[in-house]
């Protein structure tokens, strides 16, 4: 069965798939929309006491639901200055060293991590012997992505590609699944040098947003497109440790990836490890 999964993503028009459903999900449909976030909150158990506005109701359409706010305080910040954050809500799927460039994706799975990030030795080079964090986000999770520790954007990339499912059975079965979908790739300058954040797109993902840039949706085709912080004429983006930077409407996947010797992982991080916006993740060292 699981072979059977596997192949009929390979087969199926996965970006028109996306596209439609992203349309579907965009729209305001009054009874249907509320409909479906109801279905949808029943199907993955979702917790809506967390959330700033709890009624299905509440929301226009099925991505107004899926980029759902928290309420204030709900997701306390580690404020410390030498501890980094956890980005988001999710499950760790992978974290260690990157070895020889390579980061692991899943048992026997390995990806380049120059490939992951567009395809530039220099882009790629300050993590050398770093370390890297893959963080899974269900469908149940909320969708917003914040900033584990404070940083100046310095970089923002968009790279084309495929639109596998990035759930764990597909990172097992599918080679260089992170590096060959489709995501956003963004650099941040920190007080202990630079830090990528990457945004993996997958099955269904009708967009990806930062703050500062809105939806990226650049022309369709195999081009990558990147932009360089700050613009001309304008100031330098700079957001606060647990700041929003991003989010997903329809779940994915993020990678982080730290330079060698500056962050270490908290001993009770492992594969599995269920994460929380906020808590603490890894020390500055």
């Amino acid at each position: 069965m699981d072979k059977v999964k596997i192949t009929l993503q390979y087969l199926m028009p996965k970006h028109l798939l996306s596209r439609l459903v992203g349309k579907l999900a965009a729209a305001e449909l009054g009874w249907f929309s509320h409909f479906l976030i109801k279905r949808f909150i029943s199907a993955y158990n979702i917790d809506m006491t967390e959330a700033q506005f709890e009624r299905p109701e509440d929301y226009a359409s099925f991505n107004q639901f899926f980029t759902r706010p928290l309420k204030d305080g709900i997701r306390p910040l580690a404020i410390e200055t030498n501890v980094v954050a956890h980005p988001v809500d999710g499950a760790i799927s992978q974290l260690g060293p990157i070895v020889d460039g390579q980061l692991v994706q899943a048992k026997n799975h390995s990806y380049s991590l120059q490939s992951l990030l567009g395809g530039l030795k220099q882009t790629a080079a300050p993590f050398a012997g770093g370390g890297f964090a893959t963080i899974y986000l269900a469908p149940k999770d909320y969708h917003r992505i914040h900033m584990p520790v404070s940083g100046t954007l310095r970089e923002m990339i968009y790279i084309p590609g495929e639109l596998f499912s990035v759930n764990p059975l597909t990172a097992a079965n599918v080679p260089d699944l992170f590096a060959r979908n489709e995501r956003v790739v963004t650099i941040f300058d920190t007080a202990f040098g630079p830090m990528a954040l990457v945004l993996v797109g997958a099955t269904i993902v009708a967009s990806i947003e930062t703050v500062w840039a809105g939806t990226i949706t650049p022309p369709t085709g195999k081009s990558i497109f990147r932009w360089r912080y700050p613009a001309t004429g304008h100031t330098a983006i700079t957001l606060e440790k647990g700041a929003e930077m991003g989010r997903f409407k329809l779940g994915s996947t993020i990678v982080l990836a730290f330079p060698a010797g500056k962050v270490d992982f908290l001993a009770d991080q492992q594969p599995g490890t269920v994460t929380r916006m906020g808590a603490p993740f890894a020390e500055l060292t």
